[in-house]
């Protein structure tokens, strides 16, 4: 009797744990969570893109800024007296060009009228001329017939010499006057090449006026100073890290086993518990999963083609996003453990 009545107890407690597990198994069996996850966001290494000395600083450790804050200030002098030279060579580069227009425009107009001017004056050289050597011919006929003295033909041939010599002269002008196309085409080069030292000016005035403003090193996106590593007066180059700043956008990145993402799909709803905070639960939803296993993107991936191969399950990053804006006195950052819990039955979930 004893017996049968330790049976019948055993048997209870047996039914009763059978019970309880498969109540368990049925309001759990959609759950999917793993330990192997942590908090990630958006970090911006702080970095000039200039050199100098820090001449004013505006931030302290873990100070909450916001995007376009000016975060420190490097000495600006030496690059206002860049700027201010690259002013003046721009000034002096206009003034060179617009003095190079003015004398192709007036090149333009003044090159074919001297072309005119030389041929008439060619023209009329030519009939003086002949005129001349006409008066000389007939002197030299009269000459031989005594009919004039010697003085007379002299005069004659004389002034036929003169008129020839300035005949000569107004063609060699109208030679020169010929050239006018070449003339205008070298002021025209002359112009756009001053054009383009404007130009070059131009830029370099705004690659001055640029590095005056990379002076101020502002924030980019709203959040936290972490890690400062400068001080007033330390001179730094340009790209040296001076800290990091941490952005206020987080997420979960969970590295969940390749045999637990079958029902896992985007939008499905998510439990997340800090290890910081136990008795806080937080609530976000499945963002995307990772197109490769972490090991496949590591920095030595495993080989595989080997004789030694044994198979090991992987695992597969997971982004999750909270629901809502965090709120601030948590303190939440990039690294910190969290458990999520994943509810593939779709409790929660919203369309995406």
């Amino acid at each position: 009797m004893k017996n049968t009545t330790n049976f019948i107890k055993i048997t209870i407690i047996f039914l009763l744990i059978l019970a309880g597990g498969s109540t368990y198994y049925y309001f759990h069996r959609s759950e999917v969570s793993t330990d192997n996850a942590a908090i990630d966001g958006r970090t911006v290494v702080i970095s000039p893109k200039v050199q100098g000395y820090v001449k004013n600083l505006y931030i302290q450790d873990n100070q909450e800024v916001k995007a376009g804050d000016v975060l420190l200030e490097i000495d600006p002098t030496d690059y206002i007296i860049r700027r201010d030279q690259a002013k003046a060579a721009l000034a002096a580069a206009q003034a060179a060009a617009n003095a190079s227009q003015s004398n192709l425009e007036t090149t333009s107009v003044s090159a074919p009228a001297n072309i005119d001017a030389a041929q008439a004056q060619v023209s009329s050289a030519e009939a003086t001329w002949e005129k001349s050597f006409a008066d000389k011919q007939r002197m030299e006929s009269l000459f031989s017939a005594g009919a004039c003295s010697q003085q007379q033909l002299d005069q004659a041939i004389a002034t036929e010499k003169s008129s020839h010599s300035a005949l000569e002269q107004m063609r060699a002008t109208l030679h020169s006057a010929n050239t006018a196309p070449s003339v205008v085409a070298a002021a025209k080069n002359t112009s756009e090449q001053l054009q383009a030292q404007v130009k070059q000016a131009e830029v370099a005035l705004a690659q001055t006026e640029n590095d005056l403003a990379n002076t101020k090193i502002i924030a980019p996106i709203d959040g936290y100073i972490t890690k400062r590593s400068v001080e007033v007066g330390n001179y730094v180059q340009a790209a040296q890290q001076l800290g990091s700043l941490v952005g206020t956008d987080l997420w979960v990145i969970a590295n969940f086993k390749e045999t637990q993402l079958e029902h896992m799909r985007p939008g499905q709803a998510v439990d997340i518990k800090v290890d910081a905070f136990p008795d806080l639960v937080l609530h976000g939803k499945v963002d995307s999963q990772q197109s490769g296993t972490g090991a496949h993107f590591s920095l030595f991936p495993a080989e595989n083609a080997t004789g030694n191969f044994v198979k090991t399950v992987q695992r597969v990053p997971v982004k999750i996003v909270f629901d809502g804006s965090l709120d601030k006195t948590l303190h939440l950052g990039p690294g910190m453990s969290v458990v999520p819990t994943v509810y593939t039955d779709g409790r929660g979930a919203t369309n995406e």
